[in-house]
């Protein structure tokens, strides 16, 4: 009986020694390779954040390769990209509830589809590799043109300015109007 108690006490310290070796892990966000970055601006009276993680080119070749074409992408790195609006706004014309809301992309050659999504806090992608968005909570839909960027960008970056978002990375560069 007394040994079995030991071997419980010693396998819950051990759990309890994991768990918090995962947890101090995870906390360290700006350590990992694509660090966690935040856009904020000001849209037609309206407080635009975009929180998002970071990737770097890294020699790669980004849209039509690490990202695909026609498939719906996390439109960032590690969790979901996430936009808050403190205000009712319109994206590309269409109604959007103040609130929080997940960011996904369907890049194209010529032409992108954004999705936000009513869905928080999850991770980007699913083990099978495909985005881990429920489109039964999409709340937007939009179509947008990308651009070629002035110069690339080595890393992921938003930006929010007065006409709305920006996507910036590698030689492309993606206006989401906002009103």
């Amino acid at each position: 009986m007394n040994t079995t108690r030991i071997r419980f006490t010693i396998v819950l310290s051990l759990a309890g020694l994991l768990t918090t070796t995962l947890t101090w892990a995870q906390a360290d966000k700006a350590s990992r390779p694509s660090p966690p970055a935040t856009a904020t601006g000001n849209v037609n009276g309206a407080t635009v954040t975009v929180n998002y993680g970071s990737p770097a080119v890294k020699g790669r070749q980004i849209f039509g390769g690490l990202v695909p074409y026609d498939k719906a992408w996390r439109a960032g790195a590690n969790e979901a990209t996430i936009v808050e609006v403190d205000k009712d706004v319109k994206v590309e014309g269409k109604p959007l509830p103040a609130g929080k809301y997940s960011l996904f992309a369907v890049p194209g050659e010529k032409e992108w589809t954004v999705i936000l999504n009513s869905e928080t806090g999850q991770w980007g992608v699913k083990r099978t590799g495909e985005a881990n968005r429920d489109p039964a909570k999409d709340v937007v839909t939009v179509q947008v043109k990308p651009k070629k960027a002035a110069s690339a960008s080595e890393r992921l970056t938003y930006a929010v300015t007065k006409k709305g978002i920006v996507l910036d990375w590698d030689t492309v560069e993606v206006p989401i109007a906002m009103k």
